[in-house]
């Protein structure tokens, strides 16, 4: 069957109900994207037209469904180590001032398929010890990657990035029906909790945190939507805990109290 094709009207009406949900500007250049992510759901309801679709999930009547589009839409490529600049920042700078034997929690604030959540773990492991009182929350708004984050379950393929060494000492490697696989050790997953959380609505009381990852997904907010979203999440740091953000964003406007210690590394006053 023939891709179903989408008009530009309602084109239209996806943007803005992806922004309404999620605060992701869909810029018009992903109208391929989304035909090729949600055209399989309208085949799968036996709809013809996308607008069809649009009414379904628009009206209330579905949350799945509209929980499925949100999922398709929102998932986005991660790996480990990825901008291992900020977890060199995080070993040396953060860890190493941090008085021993006190909590030390972190919040990976758009965990995706939860690469990040893993590599914080990893660190934290390697400096704070697997013992030590700390924590990481991973969030997101798909269901979909939470899920895969949760299990910490990955193919090999996907130890991009990560070191041979860190490989051998925290993961364990699958065997027979699981070959070509690798899960995340149990003790560094218990030091990890996972929540589905919109940053484009009121943040449930997750507790403070003295750093909050929020890397690579202000690339889909307009500038408002950003300057909400981080006004929500500085809110949750503890006088002087740090907000990272991608090699690509920048706080700059955004946001008066966190102060830049480094590009794409900022602090919340002591």
């Amino acid at each position: 069957m023939l891709d179903i094709s989408i008009t530009d009207t309602e084109f239209a009406q996806f943007q803005k109900l992806i922004y309404k949900i999620a605060g992701i500007s869909l810029s018009d250049a992903k109208k391929v994207l989304l035909v090729g992510r949600l055209g399989k759901r309208l085949k799968a309801h036996g709809f013809t037209t996308y607008t069809e679709y649009y009414k379904l999930i628009s009206s209330g009547n579905d949350p799945l469904e509209q929980q499925t589009m949100v999922d398709l839409l929102t998932t986005n490529e991660t790996y480990f180590f990825r901008e291992e600049k900020h977890f060199e920042f995080l070993t040396d700078e953060i860890v190493a001032k941090h008085p021993p034997g006190r909590p030390f929690d972190v919040w990976s604030a758009a965990s995706s398929t939860g690469e990040e959540i893993y590599t914080i773990s990893m660190v934290l492991a390697d400096t704070l010890g697997v013992n030590a009182p700390w924590s990481i929350l991973g969030s997101d708004i798909s269901t979909q990657v939470l899920a895969v984050a949760k299990s910490g379950h990955y193919s090999l393929e996907r130890a991009r990035g990560l070191p041979p060494e860190y490989l051998r000492k925290y993961c364990l490697k699958g065997v027979r029906q699981h070959e070509g696989t690798f899960l995340i050790a149990p003790e560094l997953r218990r030091h990890t909790r996972f929540m589905q959380v919109n940053l484009n609505t009121t943040l449930p009381d997750v507790g403070k945190f003295h750093v909050i990852f929020l890397r690579n997904v202000m690339i889909y907010f307009d500038n408002d939507t950003k300057r909400q979203v981080v006004e929500r999440l500085s809110q949750r740091l503890h006088p002087g805990g740090y907000f990272i953000v991608g090699h690509s964003e920048s706080l700059n406007g955004l946001n008066e109290r966190l102060k830049p210690i480094k590009p794409t590394i900022y602090r919340m006053p002591a």
